[in-house]
């Protein structure tokens, strides 16, 4: 299976732009092979919690629609970033757009303190079954949480997938727990970052690929825009943008 991870400079607050973004994003990683294709957290509005509120969303907003008809038409699986509305309050959450189905969405189960004020816990299982195995789903600080990845391994997850937005220091701490994870449960890793202005920091990139013995395979520079396939068979990556 070719997993690819997309690295996104947000526009702040513009979900239209946004999604052109990513149906494009997608059309060049499916050219090239990708069956699902994942992007950063919240990066279908960019990372702004206290604009959380007024850009709050369905899994089935109409302005979605073409990245369902992209998954439908190209037979690719989408997993992108959006504040969720629930009716307990706005959940930081990943809509997955699967061929033919349902829209499904994954919410943040634990959040960071900073986040507390504006978000309220997600709801859904972190393991998406796949044609090939299953895959381990994570949104940003949810990949700290021990019993988090303990979870995913516990369900069989082959791939671990995370989905965030973190600044250059942030990146540094998660790469090291990314690599502890793909050593400790023999899985390969993968991290989607954003770059540019975020809430009050800025995207630190850097999206990048472990194997399963937590060697780095490839990785994005923290500025630019690009993306990252990850052939879990042959254990290749292949660069675009």
């Amino acid at each position: 299976m070719k997993i690819c991870v997309v690295q996104t400079w947000p526009v702040k607050g513009d979900v239209a732009q946004n999604v052109a973004a990513h149906e494009r994003f997608v059309a060049l990683a499916v050219d090239k092979g990708a069956a699902m294709v994942v992007f950063p957290e919240l990066s279908l509005t960019g990372y702004e919690p206290t604009l959380a509120a007024e850009l709050a969303m369905g899994v089935d907003d109409s302005r979605l629609d073409g990245l369902q008809a992209l998954s439908d038409g190209r037979g690719v699986t989408i997993g992108a970033g959006l504040p969720l509305q629930t009716g307990a309050g706005v959940a930081i959450a990943m809509a997955l757009f699967q061929p033919q189905q349902p829209r499904r969405t994954y919410g943040k189960q634990y959040l960071h303190a900073d986040e507390v004020p504006f978000f309220v816990p997600g709801e859904g299982f972190p393991v998406l079954q796949t044609a090939v195995s299953p895959l381990a789903l994570a949104i940003c600080y949810e990949l700290s949480i021990p019993a988090h990845a303990q979870t995913a391994h516990q369900y069989g997850a082959g791939v671990y997938v995370a989905s965030v937005s973190k600044s250059a220091a942030g990146v540094v701490k998660a790469e090291e727990r990314l690599v502890e994870i793909a050593q400790q449960y023999g899985m390969p890793v993968l991290m989607a970052n954003n770059v540019g202005p975020s809430d009050d920091f800025v995207g630190g990139g850097k999206t990048a690929v472990w194997n399963r013995h937590g060697i780095l395979l490839e990785q994005l520079d923290a500025t630019s825009e690009g993306f990252i396939i990850y052939d879990t068979m042959m254990e290749q990556v292949v660069v675009g943008g």
